[in-house]
């Protein structure tokens, strides 16, 4: 997928780098260089954006992809939090 594609899939989306990151499992500096060009996806990621990419034609997708992430952030910051509280 080209980086242009990346972009207009990601703000498709609705999602800012950041989340687009954490669905990728990269850092947010890595989703800028693959949208400018200077890195590229592995296969297997850009395999996933193909898929996304299909996603972002349907309204009603990009909405629950939002809900997921929003539901996946909460969770993790949850259990972050329980770690934490859990070592003193």
């Amino acid at each position: 997928m080209q980086s242009n594609e990346l972009r207009d899939t990601r703000t498709k989306l609705g999602l800012n780098q950041v989340e687009f990151a954490q669905i990728a499992g990269v850092h947010p500096i890595t989703v800028s260089k693959w949208e400018r060009g200077t890195a590229a996806p592995t296969p297997y990621q850009n395999a996933l954006f193909q898929q996304f990419r299909e996603a972002a034609k349907d309204k009603s997708i990009r909405q629950t992809i939002r809900n997921v992430l929003i539901t996946a952030g909460v969770l993790v910051a949850l259990a972050l939090l329980l770690k934490h509280l859990t070592k003193k």
